[in-house]
């Protein structure tokens, strides 16, 4: 007799319960990935969850990110996105106009010290060591980092097969782009860490 009201009940609850919504399809990271990885079958899973809750880039095939390089690590069942894969998609939120520029700074280790998110002054300076003294000019301010070397793996699919030790990728404007572009063949190229803009 139990048992049967135990059933009933059950049935009575299945009942009640209002179905649940339609579900789409989403690619998760299926454990724990380093920034840098090139993503591969094993480290991705496919979650189904409510529309409503699908971000904006997000991939519903995992296939389409078999072998794409992640800027950022990535927890196990964290969604991915086109704004977590080294390419383009780094960009978005950006101001329009905005553009991805690589520089090499004068100490390759110092990348260690960035990381993606953070705002740096990228620095210019003019001292060659020899005959021309010591000047510095800040070619660009407060602009955020994208990626950087020292997050691993290889960034063939932004910056092309080059070495890419010392390396940073920044978000710049129009005008810090004209800038920076080509300013490594010009001097010595380091960056400042400055805070965040107060909201």
């Amino acid at each position: 007799m139990a048992l049967l009201l135990c059933i009933a009940a059950g049935i009575t609850v299945q009942q009640l319960t209002p179905a649940p919504d339609d579900t789409v399809a989403a690619v998760a990271a299926a454990r724990d990935l380093p920034a840098g990885k090139t993503l591969d079958a094993a480290d991705m899973m496919v979650l189904n969850i409510p529309p409503g809750l699908l971000p904006a880039g997000s991939f519903g095939d995992g296939a389409t990110l078999h072998g794409k390089q992640l800027a950022i690590p990535l927890r196990q069942g964290q969604l991915i996105a086109d704004t977590q894969l080294l390419g383009p998609g780094l960009l978005a939120g950006s101001p329009p106009g905005s553009a991805a520029v690589p520089l090499r700074m004068a100490d390759p280790a110092s990348v260690r010290l960035v990381s993606a998110g953070q705002l740096v002054n990228v620095v210019m300076s003019g001292d060659n060591g020899f005959d021309r003294p010591g000047t510095s000019e800040v070619l660009a301010a407060g602009v955020p980092v994208l990626w950087t070397s020292a997050q691993g793996g290889k960034a063939a699919q932004w910056l092309g097969d080059a070495e890419t030790d010392g390396l940073i990728v920044v978000a710049a404007d129009a005008d810090q782009s004209r800038r920076l572009a080509g300013a490594s063949t010009q001097g010595k190229l380091f960056f400042v860490l400055v805070p965040p803009v107060p909201g």
